[in-house]
This record gives C-alpha cells, structure tokens and sequence, in this order.
C-alpha cells in the first residue's frame, strides 16, 4: 500500500475550508499562531504568488516522500515512513532538533509552539480517521472535489483514476524524494 494525496489546482476555488478543517481537527486545543507559517495552526500551507499579473496559489503539505529527507535526517528515528507509505512523526523519540524541518525541500514542517516538537500532516485526527476508514478533514470538506486521497497501489482507487485523466505534477520531483502529493494543473 502508499497511500497518497492529490490537490486539483484546477478545481481549487481557494475558500481555504481545507486548512481551517485541518486547524480545527487536529490543533482545536490552542488558539496560538502557527509559529513557522504564520496564522493558523494547520498542516496545510498556502502559498499566494503572481505568474504574468495574475494571483496564484499553492497548497503545500507534506509531500509523503517515498525518499524522504526527512527520515534520513532524523538522528532518533522519531521520523519514520509507515507500512502505508506515509511519513509520520513519534513524539515520543523526538528531540526537537529540527533536523528534519532543515531538510524537508517543501518546508512542510512547522514548530508546535505548546510542544516546541515539528508537526506535519496527517494530524493526530486524520490518522485516526484513516484508521477508521475515513479520508482525511481536508479531503471531505472540500466544497470542489479538489482533493483527493488513496492507495496508489489499487487501480481502481479514486486517486489513480483522477491521475489517469488529468495533467499532474510533482512538487520538486528533480529532487529524487518521489512525493507522493500530486497536483493536477489541468486537464
């Protein structure tokens, strides 16, 4: 199984219920500010730019690399990759060196100001959904259907027929992490 995410850039209508149910699910305890990022506590980064006049927007999280810095980095090994394929944080061998916020190309990891530790997506109640058979807080509330989460290993997965009949990219593939978050720019 490795379990990935899609985005559809295409299908974003930028309302930003992705990030508040992420916020809201798995960092609802505290009112800080994401100290990394800036605004809420979310795992999910939004990213505002301008391409020939026009705004544009990224929505970055963690990429689940196949190849993931992140791990290699780790010196405790609190920074793991799952039998699923996702990469995952155990709080409980972390140092809180930062290490792995160093390495990470995408910079998908930000500092929990309560636990000075690095957080990451998925939270603590997005692995408990995918534990029950649920999708992850960012993929049910998306008012669009942008995104989209699954098994790339199933073909009959919603994921790999979405990436089947779309134009997909992935973030900083020359890097040689093998992410398995993709972003559809098209059609």
């Amino acid at each position: 199984m490795r379990l990935a995410h899609l985005w559809d850039q295409s299908r974003c209508i930028s309302c930003g219920a992705c990030i508040a149910a992420c916020n809201a699910a798995n960092y609802a305890s505290t009112d800080a500010p994401n100290p990394t990022w800036g605004g809420a506590q979310t795992n999910i980064r939004r990213i505002t730019f301008d391409l020939d006049l026009k705004p544009y927007i990224l929505l970055l999280q963690c990429q689940h690399c196949e190849d993931a810095p992140c791990v290699h980095v780790c010196p405790t090994g609190a920074s793991y990759v799952d039998k699923d394929g996702l990469v995952k944080i155990n709080p409980n061998l972390c140092i809180g060196c930062k290490y792995c916020m160093t390495a990470c190309p995408y910079g998908a990891r930000w500092l929990h100001p309560s636990t000075g530790l690095p957080a990451k997506c998925m939270g603590e109640e997005c692995q408990d959904r995918l534990a029950h058979g649920l999708m992850p807080v960012c993929v049910t509330v998306c008012p669009a259907g942008a995104r989209a989460f699954g098994d790339l290993d199933d073909p009959s997965s919603e994921i790999n027929k979405r990436l089947a009949k779309s134009r997909v990219v992935r973030l900083l593939e020359y890097k040689g992490t093998k992410p398995k978050f993709f972003v559809v720019v098209g059609r």
